[in-house]
């Protein structure tokens, strides 16, 4: 059944979705979409620190994006302003990431796939990868979520009972950047933030319970991956930003929706 590739893909695009959802929900509480911007832009980087070294290009775009997650997360701290910051690591990462791919000889790069995604190469490997990330992801989420969701909607609750919100901060970098390592073969670097921005955004404006926003945003991601493939099997559209759209779709219909409720 692996042999065929429509079906990889659609496996790969919904381990990639219920990784990046529950993520996601703390992106948009936590208002770290540029964080999440920064951090996928330094997957580029990664990429060509892999390819130079002879590295799996998995290992050099997690790495790369724990570097730049850690670094975001120490610098912040330091009286540097937070958006300034992000906006000069991420086109930074993203500039060098490209000029390095360029000095690359003899390696043949496929920079379009890295950028916008090439699900439809995904490989039995890569899912191995993909859903391996994604349970570990998972996993860590589950265990944290009580102490995550208390040091993200109430600082002071979570200093009173004890929980170190700077901890959590980290527990929540190192989940992203495994994330946007194992997402990069989807969506590609450009796109990897839509990816966890735009369920958990449209998840929002229906869910009642942080606990259905998270369950929802998982089931609207994978909605929007198969829905995604669908787009680019039937009108030869790029995957990755086809994926993009559709899940696009779902936000403006969720908005739509939550006007007529309150008209």
């Amino acid at each position: 059944m692996l042999d065929d590739f429509m079906i990889r893909a659609a496996l790969a695009g919904i381990g990639t979705a219920l990784a990046a959802a529950p993520l996601g929900c703390f992106v948009v509480w936590r208002r770290m979409a540029y964080f999440g911007d920064a951090t996928a832009h330094a997957a580029i980087l990664g990429v060509a620190l892999a390819l130079a070294l002879d590295i799996p290009v998995f290992g050099g775009v997690l790495v790369t994006a724990l570097v730049m997650g850690l670094a975001v997360t120490t610098l912040s701290g330091r009286g540097f302003a937070t958006d300034t910051l992000l906006g000069v690591l991420a086109h930074s990462a993203l500039a060098i990431g490209l000029v390095a791919v360029s000095f690359l000889s003899g390696v043949r790069v496929d920079l379009m796939g890295y950028l916008f995604g090439d699900i439809l190469a995904v490989n039995a490997t890569d899912l191995a990868i993909i859903w391996s990330g994604a349970a570990i992801i998972l996993a860590l989420v589950t265990l944290r979520w009580s102490a995550l969701l208390t040091s993200t909607l109430s600082p002071d609750l979570a200093s009173a009972s004890g929980i170190d919100s700077r901890r959590e901060q980290m527990i929540l970098t190192i989940a992203l950047a495994l994330t946007i390592a194992i997402a990069i073969k989807v969506v590609g670097a450009l796109l990897i933030s839509a990816l966890l921005l735009i369920p958990a955004a449209t998840a929002r404006s229906v869910a009642r319970t942080p606990e259905s926003m998270a369950l929802l945003a998982a089931l609207l991601g994978s909605l929007a991956t198969l829905g995604g493939l669908g787009l680019s099997y039937g009108a030869d559209t790029p995957t990755g930003p086809s994926i993009v759209c559709i899940a696009t779709f779902f936000f403006l219909t969720s908005l739509l929706l939550r006007r007529q409720e309150t008209g």
